[in-house]
């Protein structure tokens, strides 16, 4: 057999079994098909989905799945006209009333995959179901609808209806407001899905995380994620809610260190017009946009003491006020908290309400730092590499040996963001197709840096100081701290006030 022939095969099996191991874990609809259009492997999610199994799907043309029910003729069009020419379709719309699951609405992303001969061995199909919130967005249109239309007659009516209408005036505002808020926050969704943001790791540390998330997804208890900077926290309160009941509606999201003080509680709760200075108009806040959805607070430990006791009062009664109201508002809404601060310490010290903690930490999650997550370095490599090389338009197919080894055994105190972070710096370097290490990654066994006891608050003041050093104190902007840290500038700066960090102190 030619060495070209027996290279394809094996690159075939590899990517069948990369398949298995790590795209059949992905939550949304998965397909790989060979190039005649027949089904190689599909993931759980799809046959979930379809309602198909294994034994009718696996080697059969995608058009006669389902008794012929897949003969779209927007999927023959995809597969006959557009990938033929640009091999690769991003968000392509298939709407279709399929045998046994009804009608759907399906976002497909296609890829084709070819060998060194440029001859066509697969096509890539990531499938998002948006049936549902195609759905529950025009639900919301047609209350608007339904609101407007009340509302016009109800100004042709006489004076004694006028605070009628103004009320309804009062809805249609909100359910508008609340509308542009839920597309914004759907749009994030839905950038991130295809780009498959997801967790990646096959280790016994990362898969007593998966393990956690399964059994809390389903509940509407409240879920405390802890762990370092750069861990995933983010990630691990996505896939919570996409595994949970309320997955329909979009996450809602707060950064408790990203906003100043002052403006904290007006996100939380919303603002009535005149509530403050600036406040030019009514907003909501976002656990008004969360009702029924999951709201994810992440550095809760950033929260300040005087906002906590409002925030214990809608976890014990689902209620609460907007700035400058006394309407009382009430709402369904499971909060994730993250934070890579020790809570417990900060009750001790007095900045952070205990009854708030027990609240909170219901069911805790520790994100496993990468340094106790060695063996899922090559697979985070393998991942950013590609994901990085597409976006500055490179191609990088050699990690050679020294490099994989050089980053499995360093200790990455920034984690997974600062591997990334490296990694990008080292796909812009590299001018051929070999990966190419631009920073120097000096081995410094974690044992010796953690055998002192010290809190978490004093090893990240010291590894802020340790970056600041390195960037001549440079906060902001190309080869920052900020950028290293992969950070905000007002983040950071925020954290140094909250650490005391100033240069003239060091």
């Amino acid at each position: 057999m030619p060495t070209y022939l027996q290279h394809d095969r094996r690159r075939l099996q590899t990517f069948v079994r990369f398949f298995d191991n790590i795209l059949g874990s992905i939550l949304g609809p998965l397909v790989l098909l060979d190039a005649e259009l027949r089904i190689v492997k599909a993931n759980l999610s799809f046959y979930q989905t379809f309602k198909l199994t294994p034994r009718e799907t696996e080697g059969v043309l995608i058009y006669e799945l389902g008794n012929g029910h897949w003969n779209i003729p927007r999927l023959r069009h995809l597969f006959e006209a557009i990938l033929p020419k640009e091999t690769v379709s991003h968000d392509f719309v298939i709407e279709h009333e399929f045998d046994g699951v009804g009608h759907k609405i399906l976002h497909v992303n296609a890829r084709m995959i070819s060998n060194n001969r440029n001859v066509t061995q697969f096509i890539f199909l990531a499938i998002n179901d948006l049936t549902e919130r195609e759905g529950y967005k025009k639900h919301l249109e047609d209350i608007v609808a339904e609101r407007t239309a009340e509302l016009l007659i109800a100004k042709e009516e006489a004076d004694k209806k006028k605070q009628i209408a103004e009320s309804s005036l009062s809805e249609i505002e909100n359910l508008k407001q609340l509308l542009e808020i839920e597309r914004a926050y759907l749009k994030e969704e839905i950038k991130l899905e295809y780009n498959h943001e997801n967790i990646i790791g096959q280790s016994n540390a990362i898969n007593s995380v998966f393990y956690k998330i399964e059994q809390i997804a389903g509940t509407d208890t409240n879920v405390l994620i802890l762990g370092e900077t750069g861990t995933g926290k983010e990630l691990a309160a996505r896939a919570i809610h996409g595994l949970s009941q309320r997955k329909d509606r979009a996450l809602v999201k707060m950064n408790c260190a990203a906003l100043p003080a002052n403006l904290i509680e007006s996100e939380l709760f919303g603002h009535e017009k005149g509530a403050f200075t600036g406040a030019l108009a009514k907003r909501l806040g976002r656990f008004e946009v969360a009702n029924h959805a999951t709201l994810f607070l992440d550095e809760i430990g950033e929260l300040p003491l005087e906002l906590q006791a409002k925030l214990l009062q809608v976890l014990q009664n689902g209620e609460f006020e907007r700035l400058g109201s006394s309407q009382t508002i009430k709402v369904d809404v499971r909060i994730v908290a993250a934070t890579n601060r020790d809570l417990e310490e900060e009750v001790r010290k007095g900045t952070f309400r205990g009854d708030l903690w027990y609240r909170l930490n219901v069911f805790p999650i520790l994100m496993p730092p990468l340094r106790d997550r060695a063996d899922d370095i090559p697979l985070l490599v393998n991942f950013f590499v590609g994901k990085i090389s597409k976006r500055l338009g490179k191609v990088i197919e050699i990690i050679p040996i020294t490099v994989m080894q050089a980053l499995q055994q360093y200790s990455w105190p920034g984690n997974v963001r600062e591997l990334e972070n490296v990694l990008e710096r080292a796909v812009i370097v590299s001018s051929g197709p070999k990966l190419r290490l631009v920073d120097e990654l000096r081995i410094v066994p974690f044992v010796e840096c953690c055998t002192k006891k010290k809190t978490l608050e004093a090893v990240e003041r010291e590894y802020i100081i340790s970056i600041l050093e390195q960037t001549k104190w440079k906060v902001g902007g190309s080869n920052s701290a900020a950028e290293v840290l992969g950070l905000e500038r007002s983040t950071l700066r925020g954290r140094m006030r909250k650490l005391g960090i100033r240069k003239s102190d060091v």
